[in-house]
């Protein structure tokens, strides 16, 4: 039997960097390289087609998931289980991970697209990618004020989500609604049509907005549908997540959706 070197050093150069990784939204857009945390994730990334850069694992998170470190096609590294803790971002560490490429942009599609402006939380952000992806959107173009897309609590709100997307930052989010070739849409707390009165066939741009202040008033003078989702007398408004869903689903209920 071939005996297994364990890395139990937290001083150790690629320990190191992996918890940078995992920490620092700088290093990750620099080296267009990200850490996913847990068997879900690296699952959901091989079932796209996608391998990792390196597996890395506590021997029992090996042992568990030895059938996913197969088909990833990488020889794993095996560390102590302080030195995972130290590297996880998770309060329970999965005992798996991965150093992964951040995917590159693939051809665009017709699909329906999300425009994304100053959503912060990254749960909120994570959701809305997990949502996106269950409906058929094909890309998610966020500006430069949400939360890192590749931080380890979106990726985990993603829930795998981020491997069926497109994922761009854009600086300008006024000019990609304005290139995007389809209906650009977006929600407003009151004004708006009622989402159920509003015509979603179509290939559509939905634009969802900050989580107090919502889409800003110069974003919404782009979009070619004002919508607004009734709600209970008494309610300032829903959570832009929840927003999300509500309107994606729709959407993608609707005959005649993303053509």
């Amino acid at each position: 039997m071939r005996s297994v070197t364990v890395l139990r050093s937290r001083d150790n150069p690629r320990v190191r960097r992996w918890a940078k990784l995992v920490r620092d939204s700088g290093l990750r857009r620099k080296e267009r390289r990200a850490i996913i945390e847990g068997p879900h994730l690296l699952a959901a990334m091989l079932e796209q087609g996608l391998k990792p850069l390196c597996v890395f694992a506590t021997a029992d998170g090996l042992e568990r998931n030895a059938a996913l470190v197969v088909k990833a096609e990488v020889e794993p590294v095996v560390l102590s289980e302080g030195v995972f803790r130290a590297i996880a971002d998770a309060e329970s560490p999965p005992g798996i991970a991965a150093e992964i490429a951040i995917p590159d942009i693939r051809t665009r599609s017709i699909t329906p697209c999300v425009f994304l402006e100053g959503v912060q939380d990254p749960s909120n952000v994570g959701a809305i990618l997990r949502t996106a992806a269950a409906f058929g959107v094909g890309e998610v173009v966020l500006d430069r004020g949400c939360a890192d897309a590749w931080s380890p609590k979106v990726l985990r709100a993603g829930m795998g989500g981020h491997f069926r997307l497109n994922l761009r930052i854009s600086g300008d989010l006024g000019a990609e609604i304005e290139r995007f070739k389809g209906i650009s849409v977006c929600t407003v707390p009151r004004g708006g049509v009622p989402l159920r009165q509003a015509d979603l066939a179509g290939r559509l741009g939905w634009i969802f907005g900050a989580e107090g202040q919502g889409v800003s008033p110069a974003l919404q003078e782009r979009a070619a549908l004002r919508i607004t989702i009734p709600t209970a007398p008494g309610t300032e408004s829903i959570n832009v997540a929840a927003a999300a869903a509500v309107c994606l689903y729709a959407a993608f209920s609707t005959p005649g959706a993303g053509s």
